[in-house]
């Protein structure tokens, strides 16, 4: 070989071989991911006694009650489950309000396909590419932002509206010493225009500094592509103790929140969804706190007390509420440098009204005597009443009631 292509061969070389290592370095650092990934799924896809395929696709599997992620808390580790909460808010808690004659009707899709049975809970299997739609493990399950408004007659906080990016259109009360909250909702799919944007629409049970150390507990329904993989309408749930820093998540997808009813999955569609001028469906969210065990239970409906969040797991919500919302929320994240089309409730704006605009009605607040009362000097709060609106109303069949919602871009929401 002359002189020539031995210099050709070397100088080829001291191309290759760090194209070589990067890829090596790449490959491995894919492998890690993909090791990481399959124990995190390992960490939340309990061994199931049963499971059961949803028409939409999800997997629900039932898993044994004491072998639920919630006990992977270190402070759950020797919790003896509450079956039941002590007290209701509407009176001395019995077996019998969850009692109903006949079969139940149907409330999420994968109940078409069969139920779990008693013993176990139903729990959403998370997917492999679930956790790879997420930006990293740590944050899979969570809320990237802080997505609460604080809501005063003051402009909101810049970093609602330009950082953050989330919106609202919301009813809230504060100044009191608040045990709980409940609404019915009426249930829809808005449409998403990005899929690291959502829309969901809740009730907030909030104590403490928005900026550091706010509690929260949530529950409502989302359609969060990012979330889930699609554009399906789901009850959730969420919780935090730190502003959304490092605690709580949605759902099942960390240690938390204990669930108790063998029914209803946390994640899963809602169904049926309400039609614009056809007929509307709702569902009604209770959540309150335990006089006597200092629990935050959840109630689903009439039929349904879903579970807990412990009391030790807040510092401000150890006690009480100082704040109670209801509304909707969106992400705006401004991909193409406008306003997001991604809708609020219906899509429709508040003065709709009726079978075409989202209502949350019979909104209630639980007082320190556990007793359900309407609230007192409701306001309400949103960054752009152009793009996403909320309209106070008050009737005897519905009580206090709002009408909320958008359809976000529009002439008026550039």
């Amino acid at each position: 070989m002359d002189m020539k292509v031995k210099l050709g061969f070397f100088l080829l070389s001291l191309f290759l071989i760090p194209s070589l290592g990067t890829a090596a370095r790449a490959g491995g650092s894919a492998a890690h991911r993909n090791l990481e990934v399959r124990r995190h799924l390992t960490r939340l896809n309990k061994p199931p006694i049963k499971s059961i395929k949803s028409p939409d696709g999800d997997i629900i599997d039932c898993v044994h009650i004491s072998h639920q992620a919630a006990f992977d808390h270190p402070l759950l580790k020797n919790h003896t489950i509450q079956m039941r909460p002590s007290y209701h808010p509407e009176g001395l808690f019995s077996d019998s309000k969850q009692e109903t004659i006949g079969p139940k009707p149907i409330a999420q899709l994968w109940q078409t396909n069969g139920r779990c049975p008693k013993g176990t809970i139903p729990t959403r299997r998370t997917r492999t590419d679930d956790v790879l739609r997420a930006s990293s493990i740590q944050t899979f399950g969570k809320k990237i932002h802080k997505t609460i408004p604080r809501p005063t007659s003051a402009s909101p906080e810049p970093d609602l509206i330009t950082q953050s990016g989330h919106q609202h259109a919301i009813a809230y009360v504060e100044g009191d010493e608040y045990y709980g909250a409940k609404a019915t909702i009426n249930v829809w799919d808005p449409k998403i225009q990005q899929p690291n944007e959502f829309s969901l629409s809740q009730l907030w049970i909030l104590g403490g500094s928005f900026a550091s150390d706010l509690n929260s507990i949530e529950a409502g329904w989302q359609v969060s592509p990012d979330l889930y993989g699609d554009n399906n309408t789901r009850l959730f749930t969420y919780w935090t103790s730190d502003a959304y820093q490092a605690t709580g998540c949605y759902n099942l997808l960390c240690s938390g929140f204990i669930q108790i009813n063998n029914e209803i999955a946390l994640g899963a569609s809602i169904y049926p969804i309400s039609g614009y001028r056809d007929p509307q469906f709702d569902i009604s969210i209770l959540v309150w706190k335990d006089p006597k065990e200092g629990n935050w239970w959840m109630q689903f409906g009439k039929d349904y007390v879903l579970g807990y969040w412990p009391a030790f797991m807040f510092s401000y919500l150890s006690d009480s509420a100082s704040m109670i919302e209801w509304g909707g929320e969106v992400v705006n994240s401004q991909s193409d440098g406008q306003h997001t089309t991604t809708e609020m409730g219906s899509g429709h704006f508040p003065e709709e009204g009726f079978g075409k605009a989202s209502y949350m009605r019979n909104i209630q607040v639980v007082d320190s005597s556990n007793n359900l009362r309407a609230p007192k000097d409701i306001d309400i709060f949103t960054e752009q009443s152009n793009c996403y609106d909320v309209q106070l109303g008050k009737s005897g069949d519905w009580g206090n009631y709002f009408y909320y919602g958008g359809p976000g871009r529009n002439p008026n929401c550039p």
